[in-house]
């Protein structure tokens, strides 16, 4: 943050309030003169034009505020709401009875915690209430609850949902009790369509998004917002979010920073900020991977590495509507976790014969870093030394040291022990080096682009910095190096692609062996149309032509 010079903030002013760091409730969030940015347009539109809702959002984007706003806007507690956009669209003399349901602050590892769990939140509504039904288990206990209550106000019921499917995520690692709590919840959630006539308005939110056949099979009458366009932005913070609530904040933030490490969420609408980030951020003035850091998936990593994925593969990701709401416990495609989660966020829509394909990526700086450091740890041994070594990637990248840079990975690679190799699903296989290369890469915060494609094809790897273009190939050899790396940036001339940019090019062609598990050639030469350097026919050769292409 040091010496940059913040942009757009310094005319921006007003009075600073507080910072609803953590807070989910709005009643209080309102009360003591927060922060708040104005959500309840999207709500009256959803109240008024359909009646039961699903949404999918990553965790920390809001939601409980969201579930705990709609209770306050239902109990029509006036007071809470002036100012805003629904105020004078809505009747605040009706009163609906309101029952919440939270699996959010709960931990479902253990057998039956999620029915005696279930049993203790519905003892309690009911006694809010004054109405019981005891004697029944949950599904079964919830409808009657559902028809008691219509009955005793003469108002039909709101029923919200948060986080609805926390209790089959926690025990995804035991697959047994994530189907078991699964199939529970599936009762559970279809007591929603038997009891519609005792409905006002249905919202349940979570991470993922259950295939209707494993969880939502009784539950048919859900209308899923998670990709409407109109409901984009319903969590998170726009860019005029920024401009228009949090103003007095803006000043001394470099806003083009701001926007690399945090913009970037896209639900086929306007991107969208995550809220945890932005107010960290303006608590702490540190630009940090302040949500990653709150809860990085060992699961996600773990499988990342026993599917082997290649890193390079991330960024660049394709899926269609029903392969991102594909998700269950013995059934979990990589790009539907990656997206639900927020790791993978959509880029890009085409239309692909009839069907709207996405094309995934990372939302923004803090994900892509994050995500990559955790899997270097998982590819990679001795954590502390990978860091230091990655530190001076950076440095070696800025002086277009290639000869060190070649150096660098080949110690990398020999620091790993035999064994690790074994361990690792894609050990062996060209996507292992890849890997390690591309994980680096972006996890010090480089402008990493794994399979970049362009009209030739997809070269392996692009970095960008300096304001010069850094092309990259792999290939893994049986014996002697072939020179078939860089040969193959030339002839599928992946340069055309970045010569607009009037910047200085580098092809690097990297060869791995088979047998020795380390860099056997590290060929680097400019591109043709600027000048470019002698190319290499050896390691040493490669080296040579190294050495020349960094004179600018």
């Amino acid at each position: 943050m040091h010496g940059e010079a913040p942009v757009e903030g310094e005319a921006l002013g007003g009075k600073r309030r507080k910072l609803p760091i953590g807070m989910q409730t709005f009643r209080r969030l309102r009360e003591e003169g927060c922060y708040y940015v104005d959500k309840t347009a999207h709500l009256q539109r959803l109240i008024a034009e359909g009646t039961h809702y699903f949404l999918s959002r990553p965790r920390r984007f809001g939601k409980s505020l969201l579930i705990d706003t709609l209770k306050e806007l239902f109990e029509s507690n006036e007071a809470l709401f002036k100012g805003l956009a629904v105020y004078p669209k809505w009747d605040w003399s009706i009163r609906h009875p309101v029952l919440r349901l939270d699996f959010s602050g709960r931990n479902f590892t253990e057998p039956g915690h999620l029915r005696r769990n279930l049993a203790g939140q519905l003892r309690e509504l009911e006694q809010s209430v004054g109405l019981e039904a005891p004697d029944l288990d949950g599904p079964e206990r919830l409808g009657k609850l559902l028809r008691m209550l219509h009955q005793a106000t003469g108002r039909r019921v709101v029923l919200l949902v948060d986080e609805y499917d926390k209790p089959i995520l926690d025990a995804l690692t035991t697959p047994e009790l994530a189907r078991a709590n699964r199939d529970y919840l599936r009762g559970l959630y279809s007591a929603i369509k038997f009891n519609d006539a005792h409905i006002q308005f249905t919202l349940l939110t979570g991470v993922s998004k259950f295939s209707k056949v494993s969880l939502f099979s009784g539950v048919n009458n859900l209308k899923d917002i998670t990709l409407d366009r109109r409901y984009a932005t319903i969590c998170g913070y726009t860019e005029r979010d920024l401009v228009n609530v949090f103003a007095p904040e803006l000043p001394g933030l470099h806003r083009q920073r701001v926007r690399e490490w945090y913009n970037g969420y896209r639900w086929r609408g306007k991107p969208v900020y995550n809220p945890f980030d932005i107010l960290l951020l303006f608590d702490t003035r540190e630009f940090r991977s302040h949500w990653f850091e709150t809860g990085t998936s060992t699961f996600l990593v773990d499988l990342l590495k026993r599917r082997g994925v290649p890193s390079p593969a991330l960024d660049g990701m394709m899926g269609t509507e029903a392969l991102l709401s594909t998700f269950d416990v013995d059934d979990m495609p990589m790009e539907a976790l990656l997206f639900q989660t927020g790791y993978l966020t959509i880029q890009g829509e085409e239309d692909w014969n009839g069907t709207a394909r996405y094309r995934l990526g990372f939302p923004n700086r803090e994900v892509r870093q994050g995500l990559n450091e955790s899997l270097l740890n998982a590819l990679l041994p001795e954590t502390s030394r990978r860091l230091a070594q990655s530190r001076s990637l950076g440095e070696l990248l800025a002086r277009n040291d290639f000869t060190g840079l070649e150096a660098l990975f080949r110690g990398i690679f020999a620091s790993i022990p035999h064994q690790w190799h074994t361990r690792n699903d894609i050990a062996n296989y060209e996507g292992y080096y890849a890997s390690v290369f591309y994980s680096c890469f972006a996890a010090e915060g480089l402008d990493a682009v794994g399979e970049d494609s362009g009209s030739g094809g997809c070269a392996d790897m692009t970095v960008r910095g300096n304001n010069e273009v850094y092309l990259f190939e792999f290939k893994t050899v049986a014996s002697a190096p072939e020179g078939t790396a860089l040969a193959q940036l030339r002839a599928n001339r992946y340069a055309d692609k970045y010569r607009h940019l009037n910047q200085p090019i580098h092809l690097i062609g990297v060869e791995f062996s088979r047998a020795e598990r380390n860099i056997a050639a590290f060929r680097v030469e400019r591109d043709g149309t600027g000048g470019g350097a002698p190319r290499g026919t050896s390691r040493q050769d490669g080296a040579r032509a190294a050495r020349c292409s960094i004179r600018k």
